[in-house]
């Protein structure tokens, strides 16, 4: 099976915080580091050691976990899964900062569970988002709503690269500031340059 066209669980979430930032990012290879993607690199380390561990409780910890959706086309690595005894599945992905303004950390978390039910046969219910700005884990519901965006965005993802025309600018601006990209994708030069023609 073929899969050069498996995208990045990551890029679900990169695409639902911006399409251009995905473009950029996938299509052109494009990652600049700054304050807050060392922070994450850094904070990462912590979880980044693969194999799994059993608690007390008989949860079983699976960390850095390769998970697939043929059906969707992604695959990726969850940061942590936690099996409880009865076989309930649940994925945690650990972010930096805290939790932000937009649901783009939310569908990332979502296409891990899709990806966990397809490859299991069992229901991933909820998942949880461990923000190291706060230090607290928020969890998450995989209701239709969430289920429904996440498959959009994937979907869309798929006709972005398809098109092969790269996104226009984000309107919503306040996402660009503290954007890794900012310097490549210039949208306040951008958006003078048309204003003057």
């Amino acid at each position: 099976m073929m899969m050069d066209d498996y995208l990045p669980l990551s890029y679900v979430n990169q695409f639902a915080y911006c399409p251009r930032r995905f473009w950029y990012m996938c299509v052109q290879s494009e990652m600049a580091e700054n304050a807050h993607v060392l922070r994450g690199v850094q904070n990462h380390r912590h979880v980044d050691a693969a194999g799994y561990a059993t608690d007390a409780t008989g949860t079983r910890a699976h960390r850095r976990l390769y998970v697939i959706s043929h059906e969707l086309r992604l695959r990726g690595i969850c940061d942590l899964v936690e099996e409880a005894e009865d076989g309930t599945l649940m994925p945690v992905e650990y972010k930096q900062g805290r939790r932000g303004k937009w649901n783009n950390d939310q569908a990332q978390l979502c296409a891990q569970a899709l990806c966990l039910e397809e490859m299991s046969g069992r229901p991933v219910p909820q998942g949880q988002i461990f923000y190291f700005g706060s230090r607290r884990r928020q969890e998450v519901t995989f209701d239709p709503a969430l289920r429904e965006l996440t498959r959009t965005l994937v979907a869309a993802m798929h006709r972005t690269l398809a098109h092969d025309v790269i996104p226009p600018h984000t309107d919503k601006r306040a996402r660009c500031r503290g954007c890794s990209l900012i310097d490549i994708c210039l949208p306040a030069e951008t958006e003078q340059l048309t204003i003057e023609h």
